[in-house]
């Protein structure tokens, strides 16, 4: 079993008197992604700013990287990166020269930084445009050489503050790509996002923070089964076999126009194998067939009220 990259138990702040963080508990597992979702005023980052040493706790335990970030800050800072919302380069710099002040404020020896600087622009597309100011780059390519500055210390744990906001979706997706890369090299992924089509894609596992709680916790597909509205869509070649269906499926829904039923399960395979047995049972036959479950934003809503135009913070 993995060692855990942050473990956090009963963490609690308060401003005056304001609860931001009502004592949660998060395990972190080293080489995921964890994805911190919540609506605005929810406490995450709060949280981050707790994890990353930016703001004391006033109460739990907090451990990054093995280190108790109340008394261990500095050991912390050096295992860790932290990528904000907006893109934190020096907009006079060029690229190569950003990430050169970056190995300069480092502990790296020079030979070694040359070497680093080279490898960061290759392997985040940046070669042909590392001698251009930051000022005429893209939003993509601004995020793309502030998660670059990030990796100059070769940190283990990576926290990410909605890395994609405002990016297209292409832009997004390269992102997505070079976040995947740095997991499969052993990087742990803090993430916060306004996107969760972005968490279902990324995040090993999701925790869902509310009024200072945590609501709900775990994989995406887990969450999903949290509420209902899992189904299975069948659709007939005739609207005589359609009704024939119907008849035996009581509790589900048709769509004449479609001739298709949508029989409410939990999506196991064992209520899809007793649904095929029905169907043979009484010699029907579907055309299509197909699992339907709730998606994240669905989850979102259910457990907080909230629609997920709210989660941006």
């Amino acid at each position: 079993m993995r060692n855990s990259a942050i473990a956090v138990t009963g963490l609690r702040k308060t401003f005056g008197d304001k609860v931001v963080l009502d004592g949660i508990d998060l395990d972190v597992r080293a080489g995921t992604v964890f994805s911190l979702l919540g609506p605005n005023g929810a406490g995450k980052t709060t949280t981050v700013n707790v994890l990353t040493t930016l703001m004391k706790a006033d109460g739990g335990t907090v451990r990054v990287a093995g280190h108790d970030v109340a008394t261990e800050a500095k050991a912390v800072r050096a295992s860790i990166g932290v990528t904000g919302q907006f893109a934190a380069v020096d907009e006079l710099l060029t690229g190569q020269e950003n990430l050169q002040l970056m190995v300069d404020l480092s502990p790296i020896r020079a030979a070694d930084g040359t070497r680093i600087v080279t490898e960061l622009l290759e392997r985040f597309d940046l070669v042909e445009s590392a001698q251009k100011p930051a000022s005429t780059y893209s939003g993509g390519m601004r995020r793309k050489l502030d998660l670059a500055m990030t990796l100059v210390g070769d940190p283990r744990i990576i926290f990410l503050d909605e890395p994609t906001t405002g990016l297209d979706p292409r832009s997004r997706r390269t992102m997505w790509g070079i976040i995947r890369e740095l997991v499969a090299d052993g990087v742990t992924i803090f993430l916060t996002t306004q996107y969760l089509e972005e968490a279902d894609q990324l995040a090993d596992q999701v925790a869902v923070l509310d009024q200072g709680h945590i609501v709900a916790q775990g994989t995406p597909d887990e969450l999903k089964r949290l509420i209902p509205g899992t189904h299975v869509r069948l659709r007939f070649a005739t609207a005589a076999e359609l009704d024939a269906a119907a008849r035996v499926f009581t509790d589900s829904t048709r769509d004449d126009e479609a001739l298709a039923l949508r029989v409410p399960g939990d999506g196991s395979s064992d209520s899809l194998r007793a649904l095929l047995d029905k169907l043979d049972e009484h010699s029907l036959a579907a055309e299509e067939f197909s699992v339907h479950t709730p998606d994240l934003d669905d989850v979102f809503l259910a457990l907080t009220g909230h629609t997920t135009e709210a989660v941006a913070q």
